[in-house]
């Protein structure tokens, strides 16, 4: 596969150290900030797909563009949430196939799917409360983190209806860690996925290159890794 990285910071630096390991030859390195003859080599670069590491604000603004460098994309930036309608409609627009994702680490979606298990159960007990606490360098923008709402989202559609205390911290250069909490009388419960390398949000996020290839529509990384919860 034949890939163009959008963003060429700490996450687009790993993801093009290792693509070779996932058969993927980077072609092309682009930003908002290239000029339009770097725009047009990427074009002509015959990329089978956009790997996004870069900010919100840059894809919100380049990803109409981005659609036509490649036939497939996977969208890593975060503190996009409210562009997201019209990035489907851009995606779909352009016949385009991405997967979209907070988190490309395997280990935060097991933690997910733990977390919705236990928040099924917790809803039928009174006497517990929930919240979700995440961690992350201080050079990260967002708070809570996209990871974080997708927690959140995942405690509600497991039927969690109680308030969910959600808090965040930035310092240093922790690489991210997220704990969902069932706190009861007597006992806590606490749910805990922590990065050690950042190496694995480049790998998941070559997985989901891989996978996208030849498909239309828009996805998530459940479904690269077969998860998707069931209707």
């Amino acid at each position: 596969m034949r890939a163009v990285l959008f963003g060429h910071g700490r996450m687009g630096l790993l993801v093009g150290l290792h693509a070779a390991d996932h058969g993927v030859e980077v072609v092309g390195v682009i930003s908002s900030r290239s000029t339009a003859e770097e725009w047009d080599a990427a074009a002509q670069a015959g990329a089978d797909v956009v790997i996004d590491f870069a900010t919100g604000d840059a894809l919100q603004a380049s990803l109409d563009r981005l659609c036509t460098i490649a036939p497939t994309l996977v969208l890593g930036s975060t503190g996009w949430a409210a562009f997201e309608p019209q990035a489907r409609a851009l995606i779909a627009r352009h016949g385009a196939g991405a997967v979209v994702a907070s988190n490309f680490s395997v280990g935060a979606y097991l933690l997910e799917a733990a977390v919705r298990v236990v928040s099924a159960a917790v809803e039928g007990l009174d006497d517990y409360e929930t919240f979700l606490h995440e961690a992350h360098h201080s050079k990260k923008r967002d708070a809570p983190s996209g990871t974080a709402l997708l927690l959140l989202e995942a405690m509600r559609e497991a039927g969690l209806t109680r308030h969910v205390d959600v808090s965040s911290t930035r310092a240093g250069h922790i690489p991210g860690t997220h704990s969902a909490g069932f706190d009861g009388p007597a006992e806590t419960v606490t749910l805990t996925h922590t990065v050690r390398d950042r190496a694995t949000f480049a790998h998941g996020a070559l997985r989901a290159a891989r996978w996208v290839h030849g498909r239309t529509g828009w996805y998530s990384m459940r479904d690269v890794l077969g998860m998707a919860p069931s209707p």
